[in-house]
């Protein structure tokens, strides 16, 4: 397939949330359905729902897992990817993942410290297992909008390339 003709609707895209309080229904789930409906709007065929986890580390590698097996292209994480003891997102994606791709998050973070400061305080890994794409982004929903937004140009020619519809990188 040419480069040209490798465009977002080419690929499924998933949204996890990962919140202690969104899974106990203490708080709705605010980033989940912002993404998926972003990541809709920009042609992904993403999964009409946001699944939602604990901040638990057996839970979280199991969504990752469930999606990698599902063959889903592109995996976003919302939250657990603070200071707080129990934000454990990106360690739990970095045991996943086979490779890292650490461009990706340094992109995010340059977009946002043009927004913030706090943005070199962020913690987003991304990396690839088998062929899915795991990008971690922030909890709060302006926040991960923002830095999908950095970086989103540019993965359907990554996707492309992992899934072997772009043969020449």
């Amino acid at each position: 397939m040419p480069e040209s003709s490798c465009d977002a609707t080419s690929f499924s895209a998933r949204v996890i949330t990962v919140s202690d309080r969104s899974s106990r229904g203490e708080r709705p789930d605010a980033s989940g359905p912002a993404l998926v409906a972003f990541l809709g709007e920009k042609g992904f065929a993403v999964d009409a729902y946001a699944e939602v986890v604990p901040d638990e580390r057996q839970q979280i590698a199991r969504a990752l897992r469930n999606a990698i097996s599902d063959d889903i292209a592109l995996v976003v994480t919302t939250g657990g990817t603070g200071f707080s003891p129990r934000d454990i997102t990106p360690e739990v994606t970095s045991e996943v993942c086979e490779r890292m791709v650490p461009g990706i998050p340094e992109a995010m973070r340059a977009a946002s410290l043009l927004i913030t400061p706090k943005a070199c305080l962020s913690r987003e890994v991304a990396g690839i297992a088998q062929r899915t794409l795991i990008i971690n982004l922030p909890g709060s929903p302006k926040a991960a909008i923002e830095n999908l937004a950095a970086v989103l140009d540019v993965l359907p020619h990554g996707l492309g390339i992992l899934r072997g519809t772009i043969l020449d990188g």
